[in-house]
């Protein structure tokens, strides 16, 4: 069994490169998660999980993490990525991820990744206490990448 993540925060970068991959992996590494192995998980925040900006995570480490991210071969093209975190008003529940990018500019990811965690919370009926969000733009030249991610940590 896999330890429950104790910790999160939220991460941000773009970049440009000269394939997909290695554009998205220049914007991992400007949002500080590049020299890990990223797990990519759904979008539940564990019960008691806490916002903590400081946490070093160790290069080659299994990291679970809710990203979204957009990549363009279109100069002049205009990518974001979104995530947002809906903590719940009863600090022992769990909250929401939500992630999204796009072809667009940051206000519009920001605000459909908004509208989902409110959503979210809805369906659930559970009490919503705040959303915060991180979210990156980028003006692609040659072949861009816009990424966001919520890393979770134990």
């Amino acid at each position: 069994m896999l330890p429950t993540p104790v910790r999160f925060k939220l991460v941000a970068g773009t970049a440009e490169g000269w394939h997909r991959l290695t554009a998205f992996d220049h914007a991992i590494l400007q949002a500080g998660v590049g020299n890990c192995n990223l797990i990519k998980v759904s979008s539940i925040l564990p019960p008691g999980c806490r916002l903590d900006h400081d946490f070093v995570l160790p290069p080659g480490a299994l990291v679970p993490i809710a990203y979204g991210f957009a990549t363009s071969d279109v100069p002049g093209t205009t990518i974001s990525a979104a995530v947002a975190v809906g903590i719940p008003a009863d600090e022992q529940s769990y909250g929401v991820i939500m992630e999204h990018s796009g072809e667009t500019g940051r206000e519009v990811v920001e605000a459909e990744v908004r509208a989902m965690v409110e959503e979210a919370f809805a369906i659930r009926q559970l009490p919503l206490k705040e959303i915060l969000v991180a979210s990156s733009q980028h003006t692609v030249d040659y072949l861009g990448c816009a990424f966001a991610g919520v890393v979770l940590w134990y």
